[in-house]
């Protein structure tokens, strides 16, 4: 899940779809070469265990993000909260005035695999 902030977005349209660009972009990275990233995890000190990060990233889904609605998972999440009390606002209402799929949209066609 990637947010931003609604007036920087507005503001600053090239810099936020070249930051979920990036994102999804290191997303792949992670589906397609797993051993390598989990090499530089290890080089980089942020895990002393190579065999533990490797195995994390070759059983994380990372490749599905192109098969999901974004949508339909935001719904979902908003309906449990809603449900638990802890937003007030409904689903809709959330993605109605919450939600920018434009960015995404044009990133899927564009990274198409």
């Amino acid at each position: 899940m990637v947010t931003g902030n609604r007036d920087f977005v507005r503001t600053h349209p090239v810099a936020t779809k070249r930051v979920v660009r990036a994102i999804l972009k290191g997303v792949d990275l992670c589906a397609n070469q797993p051993t390598g990233v989990a090499r530089q995890i290890v080089d980089a000190g942020a895990t002393p265990s190579y065999d533990y990060a490797s195995q994390a990233l070759a059983e994380l889904p990372y490749d599905r993000w192109r098969d999901y609605d974004p949508e339909d998972t935001l719904r979902f999440y908003a309906l449990r909260l809603h449900e638990a009390g802890m937003i007030n606002s409904s689903p809709q209402k959330i993605i109605a005035e919450g939600t920018d799929w434009r960015f995404l949209n044009e990133l899927k066609r564009e990274m198409k695999a």
